[in-house]
């Protein structure tokens, strides 16, 4: 009896987008989707470090019409990224802090190494801070190979 091949390019449930089925990350031309975001969104990364998926971040930054917005700057956006670890502080915090600049309407992306990595941090710790800080968690998306990305949104 023989196996069928797989599918050369996997296409997101989600988003009808091909992604790498080893990494589930989606392609760079499907990211806005995966995220929820369009070109001329402006978006918020807070808790950048060395660690962080500079390929995720730049083909995000190409995609997008505005470069990403530094942690420091006031401005009102349409989305946060987080990149957060463990020991990075206390998770409730940081998110309520990601909430200062989001627009009504607007979504924070917790980006979390994956499991196997230095500053893991376990999913059930999502779950209980997110209340916490008013939000709920929503979905995850396939956008980095280190990096889990879970969407929150504030509650209505």
């Amino acid at each position: 009896m023989s196996q069928a091949a797989p599918a050369e390019d996997p296409l997101s449930a989600e988003t009808g987008h091909a992604y790498d089925a080893a990494t589930n990350v989606v392609d760079t031309s499907g990211l806005l989707e995966e995220l929820g975001l369009s070109a001329d969104s402006l978006v918020q990364e807070i808790g950048v470090d060395d660690d962080v998926d500079d390929g995720f971040r730049d083909a995000l930054e190409d995609l997008l019409d505005d470069p990403l917005i530094d942690e420091d700057d006031d401005e009102v956006v349409d989305a946060v990224l987080l990149w957060f670890r463990d020991g990075d502080g206390d998770l409730t915090d940081a998110l309520v802090d990601s909430l200062t600049t989001l627009d009504t309407g607007g979504v924070v992306w917790l980006l979390t190494p994956r499991s196997g990595r230095d500053g893991y941090v376990p999913p059930v710790e999502i779950q209980d801070a997110a209340p916490n800080a008013g939000l709920h968690v929503t979905s995850s998306a396939g956008v980095c190979a280190d990096w889990a990305a879970a969407r929150l949104m504030p509650r209505k």
